[in-house]
């Protein structure tokens, strides 16, 4: 376990949390057999993978559950829930948890996974108009999600796929625990116990459903409408007003399984440097990503 609670001390005081953390082997456990225990009854958590260049698995693999503090936006209608306390403010989501995520500034100790402490989540295309005023608000709200959610979470767990072991990391926030440390070590501690007795238990094996056909997905575009927007882009770029553009639609369809057995099918079909499974409640957000849009280390 370290650091040890010496070490845990001195860093105390210095910054908002200090995390906690062991490893624990890793060669007889997959990252989906991992998440299937640690999320197993929890309405909220996450597991991000990666295959470099779809050949080489990427060295670390992130997943969590159980977050303490959940940020959510609808423009500017921001709710922020935390010990089952939601207070709602106004303004820009991106602010909003850059402030948050001062707040849980992890203490530095050198070797922890790149990932250790943070927020997960997504934003959706319509937040561009808070980046970009001048976009004009165009997309029907017809799903009735949020436009963002990102969770912060106590624990989470990073696959180390070099070395092959799992890193559970426990963090203590200073401000819950002032005056008494050794409380919240001893608690990081139970809680990475906790977590290894997740691990070291056995998965309830299911039998294979029979194969059912899908149905027949809808889009929300008409053909002879997509094909004028087409068209309208060729327009605009061939009068030099945009060099490329991204056009979609959005297929619905009722799925016969359970959401993550569609993200095991996509990680096999379709391995990808980013792939995600966000479990928010009743949302689920899942997909893979050949590429990154932006990716910030350090000040570079």
């Amino acid at each position: 376990m370290l650091p040890d609670f010496q070490t845990f001390l001195s860093l105390v005081g210095k910054s908002h949390v200090v995390p906690v953390y062991k490893t624990v082997m890793a060669d007889l456990e997959t990252p989906v057999s991992a998440y299937l225990k640690v999320a197993e009854g929890r309405p909220y958590s996450f597991l991000l993978e990666s295959v470099e260049g779809g050949e080489n698995i990427g060295r670390y693999t992130y997943l969590g559950a159980n977050p303490f503090l959940i940020a959510r936006a609808r423009g500017e209608q921001v709710e922020i829930t935390r010990r089952g306390r939601t207070t709602r403010r106004r303004g820009n989501i991106f602010e909003i948890v850059r402030e948050l995520a001062r707040q849980f500034q992890p203490a530095g100790q050198e070797g922890l996974p790149p990932l250790s402490a943070g927020a997960v989540g997504y934003a959706g295309y319509e937040l561009v108009r808070l980046i970009e005023p001048r976009v004009p608000p165009f997309a029907k709200d017809d799903l009735r999600v949020p436009d963002a959610v990102f969770l912060f979470f106590s624990t989470l767990l990073a696959f180390d796929h070099v070395r092959h072991v799992i890193w559970i990391i426990a963090h203590v926030r200073c401000d819950e625990w002032e005056g008494k440390p050794q409380q919240g070590y001893r608690q990081a501690v139970a809680e990475i116990a906790r977590i290894e007795k997740r691990l070291a238990r056995a998965l309830a094996r299911k039998k294979p459903g029979r194969a059912r056909s899908v149905p027949a997905p809808r889009s929300n575009v008409g053909r002879e409408r997509f094909c004028r927007v087409v068209e309208k882009a060729k327009e605009y770029i061939l009068a030099g007003d945009i060099f490329q553009v991204v056009l979609s639609q959005r297929l619905d369809v009722s799925l016969p399984v359970e959401p993550f057995q569609v993200y095991r099918a996509l990680r096999t079909v379709n391995p990808s440097p980013y792939m995600f499974y966000l479990k928010l409640d009743r949302e689920i957000v899942l997909g893979s990503s050949p590429e990154m849009l932006v990716k910030v280390e350090g000040r570079r």
